[in-house]
């Protein structure tokens, strides 16, 4: 080795000892916590390697002792590549390491493997790198060049030059090879310094999350975060939970029915808070006698159990001409058609004994033969439609919608029209070469979209998995697409094509604060894996254009998310009439079910205004916060009143403040 190089590189590895050789824990300090990154111990049955094989992240006060974020599920996954074929290469990480950005944010690198873990051979000299500043929105990943041609990186570390200058990038290969080099900006790297000799110093041990992986020779990578920072990450990447139920101290009402407008308002462990209706115990109020009356009440929670329906998938809650209709997927049950089920409130939907009314039957005249998947209700422009998938007998889901007559009645088979084929502008169906599934309908910035599910060679070796497409729509001529479809989404991420799953499905959107909320499912449809992931963009960009979408890297609603609920997925939106935003899903009641059951809870919106999909019933209302009190003054004792502590809450449900409500267009 010329000596040349060997200062560089004797250099090189001194600056890394220096930051490496870590001898104790750092000094406690009460304004910051360290973050420590980690892949997980796959287990096969429970959470197998695409989901292990993932970044966790998790919080310590001390150093020392670790709780995990995102309740141990992971939070950065890496994507996958496509093959010659357009098929998916699944790809998972190991050995992440954690480092302080220059700009004051924070870097994440890993080693990309494939799904079991062996070297990636496409990723030879390079390295998977994300930035943040938050912990929460991440940078789109890149596969940072190392300026190297040796053999898979098995280990890295990342520390800044001793003038601050650059980033010290220090990795080591499958074959125990030692090199590192610099870059400013992690756009382009500078010389590789290497092979050299090198030690590391040994880390303390830690209490890690459970199934934690260690690092290959460093046990663990960490970073010291300010603490307000983490507090709010965690609070994104956990859950929320009521903390407080307020009620005006003092209320004037005359009547029973003014006093039932007062509501409570509740308020969550980020600051965020809702509203909900109380019942009120007025027995002892006279309201045609002036005076005050101490009364009690219970907060209502709309609170649903779980299952509310067995094999019913893919399910829809849809408000029309005040009543309530459930339509799903129901071929589990044998039941090869539309069913619908009509009732006065969305509980009642799933009552002992509600009908069930056939609106679409099997018909082999019309080739409506067998799948019947999906059916979605959807107000396009002035009518009413049901998005459906069907097939004839060669098996092959192609999007339809049927359009119900002006005035008629939505369970009367007679009030429905001919199913007819979605085409492109080419004449072509939106399915064809493949299947077509899962329809939805979209509106936002005054255009009409349509999203769906296409697949091509499904169950052969040429297999593309779902992928989600949208292309524009004339609101008087549904049948027939505006625009040419533009590829959206497909599964790349792990979390997505769990052990060969490769499913992007079940679309469906609500407007909200400006924005579009596209939300879709990946992983085993009829499984525990089954999740949501969330697509979002402003509601008045050009929604044919890629980069006006940004997708969530981890899954918003897992079976992580809420307890006892496994796989939830294929969601739908819909208010209800106390105007809480709801999503309907279905899921699986144990890790081994394979059995689709319906589920509905409250979709909460975060201090930022974002939407929050794990609310269970049980953190929405805490029941110790149920009961709640106040002083009714009647008519004629106003001057008893405390003008400072009369207002009822007006904040609409699921807002920090006033808001804009969620629509489903």
């Amino acid at each position: 080795m010329k000596s040349s190089t060997f200062a560089g590189v004797m250099l090189c590895a001194a600056a890394f000892f220096t930051s490496a050789a870590v001898s104790a824990f750092p000094e406690y300090d009460p304004g910051s916590e360290q973050i420590l990154v980690y892949t997980r111990t796959a287990e096969p049955n429970s959470y197998p390697d695409g989901l292990a094989r993932s970044v966790h992240f998790a919080r310590s006060s001390d150093g020392k002792h670790f709780t995990a974020m995102n309740e141990n599920y992971g939070i950065l996954f890496a994507k996958g590549t496509l093959s010659e074929q357009n098929t998916i290469r699944p790809k998972c990480v190991k050995n992440p390491i954690i480092f302080p950005m220059k700009d004051g944010g924070y870097g994440v690198m890993a080693v990309r493997t494939n799904e079991d873990g062996t070297p990636d051979e496409e990723s030879k000299g390079k390295v998977l790198l994300w930035t943040t500043k938050d912990l929460i929105h991440f940078s789109e990943q890149v596969l940072f060049d190392l300026n190297s041609q040796e053999e898979a990186v098995a280990f890295l570390s990342v520390s800044p030059t001793s003038d601050g200058s650059n980033y010290r990038i220090f990795w080591k290969t499958a074959s125990g090879k030692f090199f590192c080099t610099d870059t400013p900006d992690f756009k382009s790297p500078g010389k590789t310094d290497g092979p050299i000799m090198f030690r590391l110093a040994p880390k303390p041990e830690i209490n890690a999350p459970e199934g934690m992986v260690p690092n290959n020779d460093t046990g663990y990578s960490t970073v010291s975060v300010p603490r307000s920072l983490v507090d709010r990450a965690a609070l994104h990447w956990g859950h929320l939970v009521s903390v407080a139920a307020r009620v005006p101290e003092n209320v004037l009402a005359a009547s029973a029915d003014e006093l039932a407008k007062v509501k409570a308002e509740i308020v969550y462990s980020d600051g965020s808070t809702t509203v909900k209706p109380v019942k009120w115990d007025a027995s002892n109020v006279q309201f045609d006698k002036p005076g005050k009356y101490e009364i009690t009440g219970t907060v209502q929670n709309e609170s649903y159990g779980f299952p509310l329906a067995r094999a019913w998938g893919d399910p829809v809650v849809f408000k029309w001409d005040g009543k309530f209709y459930f339509i799903a997927t129901t071929d589990a049950r044998n039941n090869i058609g539309l069913y619908v089920r009509e009732a006065d409130n969305p509980h009642d939907l799933f009552a002992d004994g509600v009908k069930e009314h056939l609106i679409l039957d099997r018909d082999e005249a019309r080739q409506l033969i067998q799948t019947f998947w999906a059916p979605e209700f959807h107000v396009i422009g002035d009518d009413l439609y049901i998005l459906f998938a069907v097939g004839p007998r060669s098996w092959g889901p192609q999007c339809h919608y049927m359009k119900l007559k002006k005035g008629a009645s939505i369970i009367d088979p007679a009030s429905w029209e001919d199913p007819v084929k979605i085409l492109k502008k080419d004449g072509k169906g939106v399915g064809d070469g493949g299947i077509s599934l899962d329809m939805t309908y979209l509106k936002a910035g005054g255009k009409s979209y349509y999203v769906w599910s296409y697949r091509v060679g499904i169950g052969s070796p040429r297999d593309t998995g779902s992928m989600l497409y949208i292309a524009t729509i004339d609101e008087k001529t549904p049948g027939v697409l505006t625009s040419d479809p533009v590829q959206l989404s497909r599964p790349l991420y792990g979390w997505e094509n769990v052990r060969g799953t490769i499913n992007n499905e079940g679309p469906y959107s609500f407007n909200a604060n400006g924005k579009v909320y596209l939300t879709f499912s990946g992983g085993d449809a009829g499984g525990y894996t089954y999740a949501l992931g969330l697509l979002t963009a402003d509601e008045n960009a050009d929604l044919l254009d890629l980069k006006s979408w940004t997708k969530s890297n981890a899954p918003v609603l897992s079976f992580y998310s809420v307890p006892n609920k496994w796989g939830p997925g294929h969601n739908s939106f819909f208010m209800d009439d106390f105007g809480n935003l709801m999503i309907a899903y279905h899921g699986e009641t144990s890790l081994r079910g394979r059995e689709r059951c319906v589920g509905i809870h409250r979709v909460h919106f975060d201090i930022d205004g974002e939407p929050v999909f794990n609310m269970s019933a049980e953190r929405d209302l805490d029941p110790a916060l149920a009961q709640v009190k106040t002083t009714v003054v009647t008519p004629g004792a106003e001057n008893l009143l405390n003008p400072a502590a009369q207002s009822a809450p007006e904040t609409p449900a699921g807002r920090p403040g006033r808001r804009r409500q969620p629509q489903r267009q």
